[in-house]
C-alpha cells in the first residue's frame, strides 16, 4: 500500500512539474510576443516622428498677383535641389522673404523690362533677377552688388573695414568660389583703396558688376520662363 501510494504522488508530482513547464513556456511566449509588439509600435511611432509634415494647403485663392509668388517659390527650390545655395555677407534667403512680400503690380513687372535701372531700384525686381541668376550659376553678381550697397550706408569706420575686409575676401579674392569678374585695373583700385577702407572702396568694381549683369543677364532675363511666367500670371 506504501509503495503504491508513493507511485501515485510521484506520478502526480510529475504530472504537477509537465503542467508547470509548459505554463512557463506559454508565459515566455506570451512575454516575447509583447516584447515584439512594443517594438513594432515603437519603430512605427519613431517612423512618424521622423516623417515630415504635410504642406498645408493654401485656405482660399489669393489671385494671380500671390500665384507669381508661388510659383517663385517652387522655381526657387527646383534652383536650390539642382545648383546649391549660394549665400554671402548679409545675404537673406529668397524664397522666405518673397513669399511674405506684397507681389509686384502687373504695372511695376511690365516696367522692368523698359530699362535695367527700373528693375534694380525694385525691391521684387531684384528678388526675381537674383533668382534667375541663382539659375545661370551668376548669383554672386547680385550678391556682391547689395553688399556694396549695403556698405554705402555705413559711417563707423571700424564697421566699414570689416564690411570692406567681407567683400573683399568674398568676391574679390581668387581664392573665392564667389569670385566676381573684374579686370586688372579695378582690383588694382581696389587695392590701392583697401590699404584705408571707406564706404566707396569698392565703387568701380560695383559699376563694372552693374554694367556687365545689364548687358550679359538682364537681356536673357527678359526671355526667360520666370519672367514671361510672371507676365502670364499678372496679365
Amino acid at each position: 500500500m506504501k509503495q503504491g501510494k508513493w507511485t501515485k504522488n510521484c506520478s502526480e508530482n510529475v504530472g504537477l512539474l509537465n503542467m508547470t513547464s509548459v505554463m512557463r513556456r506559454q508565459s515566455s511566449t506570451s512575454n516575447e510576443n509583447d516584447v515584439r509588439m512594443r517594438n513594432s509600435r515603437a519603430g512605427a511611432h519613431a517612423q512618424s516622428a521622423d516623417s515630415p509634415p504635410s504642406s498645408p494647403v493654401p485656405a482660399g485663392d489669393r489671385g494671380s498677383r500671390a500665384c507669381c509668388f508661388c510659383w517663385l517659390y517652387n522655381y526657387s527650390l527646383a534652383v536650390k535641389g539642382t545648383n546649391g545655395s549660394q549665400s554671402g555677407a548679409g545675404d537673406k534667403k529668397l524664397t522666405g522673404v518673397a513669399v511674405q512680400e506684397e507681389p509686384p503690380s502687373v504695372e511695376e513687372i511690365a516696367a522692368w523690362s523698359e530699362s535695367f535701372d527700373r528693375l534694380m531700384r525694385s525691391n521684387s525686381g531684384r528678388t526675381f533677377f537674383r533668382e534667375f541668376l541663382r539659375s545661370e550659376y551668376s548669383e554672386e553678381n547680385m550678391l556682391f552688388w547689395l553688399a556694396c550697397e549695403e556698405l554705402k550706408k555705413e559711417d563707423n569706420p571700424e564697421v566699414v573695414e570689416e564690411k570692406a575686409r567681407l567683400i573683399n575676401e568674398d568676391y574679390i579674392s581668387i581664392l573665392s568660389p564667389k569670385e566676381v569678374s573684374l579686370d586688372s585695373r579695378v582690383r588694382e583700385v581696389i587695392n590701392r583703396n583697401m590699404v584705408d577702407p571707406t564706404p566707396h572702396t569698392f565703387d568701380e568694381a560695383q559699376l563694372q558688376i552693374y554694367t556687365l549683369m545689364h548687358r550679359d543677364s538682364y537681356p536673357r532675363f527678359l526671355n526667360s520662363q520666370l519672367y514671361k511666367r510672371l507676365l502670364q500670371q499678372t496679365s
